[in-house]
């Protein structure tokens, strides 16, 4: 039943726009699913040189890809990558040639141009209109690239860039998902400007469209219809930062189209599909004129040379005049079949607003139209990994033959299973409506609050603002609401704390409070609200707010007891005082609201190195190191969350966490410098390896033994009791926050919630990683308690990724709201929980001991100085 409810999820989750924040899986340079006849180049300096040498991380050949001869400023020379589909593409990675120590070129800047069709290209440029990305600062370290906005393409090519004439090697990689979308191009009217009084001027134009502008309208290409990001509820309000009021929105006035009631546009296909629904994001701010469109009527042409079919389809919308939220809007499109679309959304008033729009198509036929009979196999949903292969579409006017009449039937046969799962699906999703109809409209009333429009939307909940111990409203990261976009399935019994209290009386325990703050005594949730409970000098779960989960670097922030943070003071900072001009920034690794983490080397570190901490074996060379940067324009408050931060981490003394080295605090901009390990974080390191073997061996494949995996499971768990035995608790363990040296000796760090690679790892608030909930426990995730208990559930999952080799992202045949669902499942603890499968590589008796973290009752969960006492006599043996 759980298999079978897990491929319904996978069904359904495939359903929707892409998430460029989650479509942002390596496509296949490195570990070599690209071909090598897949990438070409402008020209090479030696067949060791060559594109296919291009490869991240990979050192064959002469290490790298190389344009030949000397790169002048006005060269074009460029690396082809064909992707053998469309892809949704979110982020580029580029290294140089370092050729183990004997090479120094790499490109300081590059362009991207791209294709969907091999034949017309475009340059791609940023959200300010800029086409150069900054690249590499050395030959060793990867340069990771967001692309904002993301690109819909077949076609990639790297253009290195140089101001002067030198010598530039590149090796790639390429981040995204499939776009099985398969929209190549929309047309439409310019947007227009909004100038509405009071409020600042709207420009509602589509400014990232890469196609052609001519008269007053679009048409060629793509652009923020299909970006991945959906408008907010107040259209003057943006998701990306420094752009202007509106952006995010492509807008039209109902008297600036001439007589015409309505916008048209056009949409066309990669090839012919089976249109099932059509979703269009749309603002409904009707108090400043905005709404829903009122109808639309769709047009269907089977082939572009062919006439539009006669009869649309039509949809009337339900107007909403008293829920403001932007919404999709759902059109069915009755499995019309077409290559291209022409839609008339009609005026509801003043305004009308769009922010995305995705098409929905069968995934496996393609059923006859009234005018059109046409057998066409489409490929099926595939997983990242995989390619589909165009299939054949016989022409109407071919004359039957034999070979046919199986071919139908297989049709028919397809169309009966077809129908059998969607009945079976519109019967979930009405049990669905009905769980949600008597969903709790406040859960934790003190802590939070829903809002529902219907069964078929998101319930958005909020976290209002937490008075902290000085009296003052403490709110998220950002200035703005802070939106929770999930869904919570919990029954209306659990609303009153009271009720929780009792069905789970381990929440009021005093043994479960030393797990939660420091040893000390919870206060009794009977005598004060979750708000009240902040004032008095015990620690209450609540006061770990997720929301301040992330620190102001955008680092993970250890969750400590209040008391031995106020009693912290000056002169517990052991750290020497290190000169700044001695760091030689090397690689951005991610950054927050108000700081940045930079991977540094540091010149001349031994000698600022207190007695007893640790001396990287260097050879010679600088020192690795990590330097979390506070930002000029930090706040006050962040300034002391800062040295707040300097203060736990002067603290912290074990071989297996990361160790603070010194500080930059005599002058602004207060740095602290942190160990960093040349092997960099697990997660990375697991995933470019297999398990050792005999083929590994002859093909000199790198790998890990499982006597390997088993001794970094007991170095995490090491670390981790030591991090217990302080009543630390550190909210983000993963192999992502976990670094290594050339030993292979873990260190458990707290900066992997800032690095762009793994913000999809992250449940994103206001467009701000915050919550690994993929990692967290279910009292984490439903209640806001963070305990040591939590973390070792958080060591089971880590535990999980070390035996699949991190090949996989957990529970990733869910969404991140469905995962959450699922929490709730552990809630209510009725059986219908989906736990993690155990990996071909993890002994029965450690999964055994991952379930153990996972049990559904906190007391019952085993400590860390267990799990350490469990795992070490494995290691022996």
């Amino acid at each position: 039943m759980h298999l079978f409810l897990l491929l319904i999820l996978r069904a359904t989750a495939a359903i929707g726009q892409i998430d460029p924040a989650h479509c942002r899986y390596a496509l296949g340079m490195e570990d070599g699913r690209i071909k090598d006849n897949d990438i070409t180049a402008s020209s090479q300096w030696y067949e060791t040189t060559g594109p296919r040498y291009a490869r991240l991380n990979r050192e064959e050949g002469d290490g790298a890809w190389c344009p030949e001869g000397q790169l002048e400023p006005s060269d074009s020379q460029y690396l082809q990558v064909d992707l053998s589909r469309l892809t949704f593409l979110t982020v580029v990675g580029t290294q140089g040639r370092y050729a183990r120590n004997s090479g120094n070129e790499f490109a300081r800047a590059y362009r991207v141009n791209y294709s969907r069709d091999g034949l017309l290209w475009k340059s791609w440029k940023n959200r300010l209109g800029n086409t150069v990305i900054e690249g590499n600062k050395n030959a060793y370290t990867s340069v990771i690239n967001d692309l904002h906005p993301p690109i819909i393409t077949r076609y990639i090519r790297l253009i290195p860039v140089t101001k002067l004439s030198t010598t530039v090697c590149m090796r790639v990689e390429l981040y995204g998902c499939p776009w099985d979308d398969g929209l190549i191009s929309y047309s439409a009217p310019e947007g227009q400007l909004m100038m509405p009084p009071g409020y600042p001027i709207a420009s509602l134009n589509d400014s990232t469209y890469d196609g052609a502008h001519e008269r007053r309208r679009l048409f060629g290409g793509l652009g923020q219809l299909t970006d991945g990001v959906i408008g907010l509820d107040d259209f003057l309000l943006t998701r990306q930062y420094h752009v202007w009021p509106g952006y995010d929105y492509l807008g039209w006035r109902n008297d600036s189209l001439g007589t015409l009631p309505y916008v048209e546009l056009e949409f066309v296909f990669d090839r012919q599909r089976n249109f099932t629904s059509m979703k269009v994001h749309s603002n409904n701010m009707f108090s400043r004129g905005v709404k829903i469109f009122s109808s639309v009527f769709c047009w269907f042409k089977p082939r572009l040379i062919a006439g539009w079919e006669a009869e649309p389809v039509a949809f009337k919308t339900v107007l909403d005049d008293r829920n403001p939220s932007a919404r999709y809007v759902t059109v069915p499109l009755n499995r019309r079949t077409a290559k291209s679309l022409r839609c008339h959304f009609y005026f509801a008033d003043v305004w009308m607003m769009f922010s995305e729009i995705s098409f929905q198509s069968a995934a496996d036929t393609v059923l006859p139209t009234q005018m059109t009979l046409m057998v066409t196999s489409l490929p099926a949903n595939s997983t990242i990994t995989t390619t589909t292969n165009t299939a054949a579409i016989p022409s109407a006017s071919d004359p039957p033959d034999e070979i046919n009449t199986p071919i139908l039937i297989g049709c028919l046969v397809t169309i009966i299973l077809l129908l059998v799962i969607v009945i079976f699906l519109i019967l979930w999703c009405q049990y669905v409506c009905k769980v949600l109809e008597k969903a709790p409209r406040r859960i934790l009333d003190e802590e939070l609050t829903v809002r529902l429009s219907s069964c078929s939307d998101t319930i958005i909940l909020q976290t209002p603002p937490v008075p902290s111990r000085s009296g003052h409203a403490v709110t998220g990261p950002t200035n703005t609401d802070s939106h929770y976009e999930r869904v919570f399935l919990l029954d209306p019994q659990y609303q009153n704390p009271a009720v929780l209290r009792n069905k789970l009386p381990e929440l009021s325990q005093s043994a479960e409070a030393s797990a939660c703050g420091g040893g000390y005594a919870e206060p009794d949730v009977t005598q004060c609200t979750p708000h009240q409970c902040f004032h008095s000098n015990a620690p209450h779960y609540a006061e770990t707010d997720i929301v301040r989960l992330q620190g102001v670097t955008g680092s993970n922030m250890y969750a400590v007891p209040a008391l031995t943070i106020d009693s912290l003071t000056r002169k517990d900072i052991s750290a020497a005082e290190f000169p700044r001009q001695q760091l030689i920034f090397r690689e951005k690794l991610g950054e927050g609201q108000f700081g940045e983490v930079h991977l540094c080397e540091a010149e001349g570190l031994p000698r600022f190195l207190e007695e007893g901490l640790p001396f990287p074996d260097i050879d010679g060379r600088s020192v690795l190191v990590a330097v979390k940067q506070l930002r000029a324009d930090a706040t006050s408050q962040a300034r002391v969350d800062f040295l707040k931060e300097i203060k736990i981490m002067s603290r912290l003394n074990d071989p297996n966490i990361i160790r603070l080295l010194c500080v930059c605090v005599s002058s602004d901009p207060l740095c602290m410098v942190t160990e960093y390990m040349e092997n960099g974080d697990l997660n990375m390191f697991l995933s470019q390896r297999e398990i050792e073997s005999t083929l590994t061996h002859a093909n000199n494949i790198p790998s890990v033994s499982s006597s390997d995996l088993l001794h970094m499971s007991v170095q995490i768990s090491s670390g981790m009791k030591y991090l217990a035995s302080l009543n630390f608790v550190h909210r983000d363990l993963a192999t992502r926050n976990c670094l290594l040296d050339r030993h292979l000796t873990i260190k458990i760090a707290d900066f992997g919630m800032s690095r762009n690679l793994y913000s999809s790892d992250y449940y994103r608030i206001q467009g701000r990683a915050v919550l690994p909930i993929r990692w967290m426990a279910w009292e984490s995730i439903l209640l806001g308690k963070f305990t040591t208990a939590s973390d070792v559930w958080a060591f089971g999952v880590t535990l999980w990724e070390i035996f699949t080799l991190c090949k996989e992202q957990p529970y990733s045949l869910l969404t991140d709201e469905q995962v959450i669902e699922n929490t709730g499942e552990f809630f209510r603890n009725q059986g219908r929980q989906i736990f993690l499968y155990s990996p071909p590589l993890c002994p029965p008796s450690l999964f055994e001991l991952m379930m153990h973290c996972w049990n559904r009752d906190i007391p019952d969960r085993p400590t860390f100085e267990g799990l350490y006492q469990a795992l070490k006599p494995h290691v022996n043996q």
